[in-house]
């Protein structure tokens, strides 16, 4: 990972940051008056693709300013540096070795073959999106005109493959918590965004021959299975019978909506229910959820399933005293992939809990509000216990506070490795070895 690279994505986010905000704050984006913080806070979590709001997005901004949020959100799932590259290809141009790096370190790419990349995560970003769209507008005409109905349709496809968030409906999609059609296309859209355009091109490329999946694409879609079932029969287990969730739902809508909770918890901020009204153990297993996301060089955010499952295996073998380097699916994983996962998973934590700290003692509001707010936040998940109305939590930070979402939400989107680079730099290179120091554990 080169510093260099980490540096130019970094400052190129905060320039669309910083120019989403200006133009969220004209005139023409928007109704009555906003602060520059709270625009600068919308374009942070649109750009970050996360979804938490401060301002309503269907109240407040003219269609101009929901169609900016729609672009920043796509800016910020595709990557920047991905339509850079499309936009370059379109005109012929050939890509030099920066170049090329720059969008293999934005993305996470195998192999520097970037070109070809580009363009297959644009076929694919456009077919899903558009078939959504599609969906969700027919879905959409029950209650409104045509031009509305194809308006929210997009935007809601667009957000949710980007994992944002973002809704039109001032009750997110409470108002749709029995629709099955709904639920479930905006369920297919989070999950297709989720799984990373790397695993979703290998998936078409080799659907006849599935054992030729790569080990990265097995765990990905394991993982992501395991973790929305064993969400699911968690949250089903534990909000049956609360009234103000799940108690007054008849049985089918018990397990539509207990999916739809288990999907968007680790990656997308939408709901079909009040989640204030959720019991503290659920809030609490939810944020294990958040900070797990979903994959790498995905839409979504938070630690990763790869770096969790590594983990996992890891502490496996080590209790198991095996004299075997830890492996899966007959391949052995290396030490520094098993270092680089300790690593994400330590300094994540660490990030989290410091900055909770940081905000239970300067915002005055309860802790397990706050905890979840800042794993939302950085894990770019979007979901919040609410400001008591439609607003996020954050909406009752003060600017400070809201400082150090925005922090968080780019952080995440960044990806905690890179940005610890950012903030510490990375070591010169060495050309000597200590010898080896024996430690009691």
């Amino acid at each position: 990972m080169e510093h260099k690279y980490v540096r130019s994505i970094f400052l190129g986010y905060l320039f669309i940051i910083f120019l989403g905000a200006v133009l969220l704050s004209l005139p023409i984006s928007h109704i009555g008056k906003i602060e520059f913080i709270d625009a600068l806070f919308t374009s942070a979590s649109a750009t970050s693709v996360t979804g938490l709001i401060v301002i309503s997005t269907s109240e407040v901004f003219t269609f101009t300013g929901e169609f900016i949020i729609l672009v920043l959100v796509q800016i910020g799932g595709i990557g920047y540096m991905s339509l850079v590259i499309i936009f370059f290809l379109s005109f012929n141009q050939k890509l030099n070795i920066d170049e090329k790096k720059a969008m293999k370190q934005s993305l996470d790419l195998p192999n520097l073959h970037v070109g070809a990349f580009a363009k297959k995560i644009l076929a694919f970003v456009l077919f899903i999106e558009f078939m959504g769209a599609v969906i969700l507008s027919l879905r959409f005409l029950d209650k409104y005109d045509f031009p509305k109905a194809v308006w929210f349709g997009i935007f809601h496809s667009i957000s949710a493959f980007n994992n944002a968030g973002f809704s039109l409906f001032p009750d997110v999609l409470i108002g749709y918590k029995s629709d099955t059609i709904v639920l479930f296309t905006v369920c297919f859209l989070i999950i297709s965004g989720g799984l990373g355009y790397f695993v979703l091109i290998e998936i078409y490329e080799n659907r006849r021959f599935s054992k030729r999946f790569t080990i990265h694409t097995r765990i990905m879609l394991y993982g992501t299975i395991i973790l929305i079932v064993f969400g699911m029969l968690l949250f089903l287990s534990i909000e049956w019978n609360n009234p103000k969730t799940f108690g007054n739902l008849n049985f089918y809508d018990k397990i539509l909506n207990a999916f739809f909770l288990s999907v968007n918890f680790r990656t997308a901020g939408f709901n079909s229910i009040d989640l204030a009204s959720l019991k503290d153990s659920s809030l609490f297993f939810s944020t294990l959820f958040m900070m797990t996301g979903a994959g790498q060089g995905s839409t979504a955010g938070g630690i990763k399933i790869t770096t969790v499952a590594i983990l996992i295996i890891t502490v496996i073998y080590i209790l198991k005293e095996s004299n075997q380097q830890p492996s899966i699916f007959k391949r052995t994983i290396e030490q520094k992939v098993i270092n680089k996962a300790l690593a994400i998973i330590i300094s994540s934590s660490f990030f989290v809990l410091f900055t909770v700290l940081i905000l239970v003692e300067t915002q005055n509001l309860p802790f397990m509000n706050i905890l979840f707010e800042v794993v939302s936040a950085f894990a770019t998940v979007g979901v919040s216990t609410g400001n008591g109305d439609i607003l996020s939590l954050s909406q009752q930070f003060d600017t400070f506070g809201k400082i150090v979402i925005i922090i968080l939400m780019i952080a995440g989107r960044l990806g905690v490795f890179a940005f610890g680079i950012i903030l510490v730099g990375k070591a010169k290179t060495k050309h000597f070895k200590y010898p080896v120091g024996k430690i009691i554990i």
